[in-house]
């Protein structure tokens, strides 16, 4: 008499576990992403970023599903934290839930365990009289003269300007925007272009935009020449991914991916030419600045 109960128990169980299948089977791998931003992400789907994300998706076993919208002032609240419209669940939804890259301990996410870490490298077009220059260090000690000739790209803020300012090379700078608003070149093409073109022979930038350019170009046409930290002045970041606050559980299941998957990460990132370093985990929080 005490066969029945036990069957249904058993029925209820295997129901909830085929129930709990299904709905992991039709979760997705949702991104949010910059349509026009290599060499992180494309509407092509042909920047590292995007082949991160699909090697996370298929580990996953879920579709992966973008939501672009430039990585711009206002990226988060229309991304990550916006609510998906016309939702028919009870619980919250978002448009999408996970950014591929932004700095470890970045404020506006939670951020999962670092898998990559870049430097700003001084980037020279070679042919241009510059060859001779091994270490950012020696465009500050020029000859006036020569330093008058020298054209290279100043950006509004970051590291490399706060570098020309201490190295007195302010004035031989030419200017350029962190964020354009061109609809048309991010950030890596312009300076790409700009290269080419002749209107500057130089440039202190991030690692994996340095890559960009140099995978542009015929082999050997760029020195690149990794910038050093000192105090007070730092070069050297570790990149996360990002994911809404309180969503500890999807950091911790992109957390075991990174370790899992760390070899084919480096192996996808290396095919861009992103010189990268040995991640270093701050200490008494150090490198959160």
């Amino acid at each position: 008499m005490r066969t029945l109960p036990r069957l249904n128990t058993i029925a209820a169980i295997l129901f909830l576990a085929m129930f709990s299948s299904v709905s992991s089977a039709q979760e997705k791998f949702k991104v949010c992403a910059d349509p026009l931003n290599p060499p992180y992400s494309t509407k092509n789907k042909d920047g590292f970023e995007n082949k991160i994300a699909e090697l996370f998706a298929k580990e996953l076993g879920q579709p992966l599903e973008y939501t672009w919208f430039p990585q711009r002032i206002g990226f988060i609240r229309n991304t990550l934290t916006a609510p998906l419209k016309d939702s028919d669940v009870d619980s919250a939804e978002f448009k999408c839930d996970v950014i591929m890259g932004v700095p470890e301990g970045y404020d506006l996410t939670l951020t999962t365990s670092p898998y990559y870490q870049s430097t700003y490298v001084l980037l020279i077009a070679k042919g241009r009289g510059w060859d001779d220059i091994t270490d950012a260090a020696q465009l500050a000690s020029l000859p006036l003269q020569k330093q008058e000739s020298i054209k290279i790209a100043m950006f509004d803020r970051g590291p490399g300007t706060t570098w020309m300012q201490k190295n007195g090379l302010l004035d031989v700078g030419i200017p350029y925007q962190s964020m354009s608003g061109d609809d048309d070149n991010n950030v890596a093409m312009q300076i790409e272009k700009d290269l080419k073109a002749g209107k500057i022979d130089m440039v202190i930038l991030w690692g994996p935009m340095a890559g960009y350019i140099v995978a542009q170009s015929p082999k050997n046409s760029y020195s690149m020449i990794p910038m050093k930290s000192v105090p007070g002045m730092k070069f050297e970041f570790a990149m996360a991914m990002g994911v809404r606050n309180g969503d500890k559980g999807r950091k911790e299941a992109l957390d075991k991916l990174i370790v899992s998957k760390a070899g084919e990460i480096e192996a996808i990132m290396k095919g861009y030419h992103i010189p990268l370093i040995p991640i270093v985990k701050p200490t008494n929080g150090e490198g959160k600045d």
